[in-house]
């Protein structure tokens, strides 16, 4: 069974809230709550409330929160705010406020895949393909 939560329009980078998903994928939901509040960065915030909601959410379709496993977790990039800030002479800088959507789903432990595997699975097909064509 697979519960699905999203996080949209997040006002932090998806630089910095890559770091946190990169920590949590693939581990149980029980384990990633309990480490989570020891990390010091401030992405931890939006990505543990998301984590939070899939496993509310796989509750309610009546999975067991002991044995739920974080599979998988995307963080993509959102819209970007330009502003701009004001510097000597009349001029001004400009910079960038970027914006993140975080998207987590859950699966109970049986039926968890080690994404580990897939990735070497493709890597090696398109490695073939790539030789292939030589």
């Amino acid at each position: 069974m697979q519960a699905i939560s999203t996080q949209k329009f997040v006002r932090i980078a998806p630089r910095k809230l890559r770091l946190i998903a990169d920590m949590v994928r693939g581990k149980s939901v029980s384990e990633v709550l309990e480490a989570l509040p020891f990390v010091r960065k401030d992405a931890v915030k939006p990505v543990e409330k998301v984590i939070k909601s899939a496993s509310a959410n796989a509750k309610v379709k009546g999975a067991n929160p002991a044995e739920l496993v974080i599979s998988k977790i995307e963080i993509s990039e959102g819209p970007r705010l330009k502003r701009f800030r004001p510097v000597s002479r009349g001029q001004a800088h400009g910079y960038v406020r970027a914006m993140s959507h975080i998207k987590v789903v859950v699966t109970t432990k049986s039926e968890a895949r080690n994404p580990k595997s897939e990735i070497k699975t493709e890597n090696t097909k398109i490695n073939k393909k790539k030789e292939g064509e030589k």
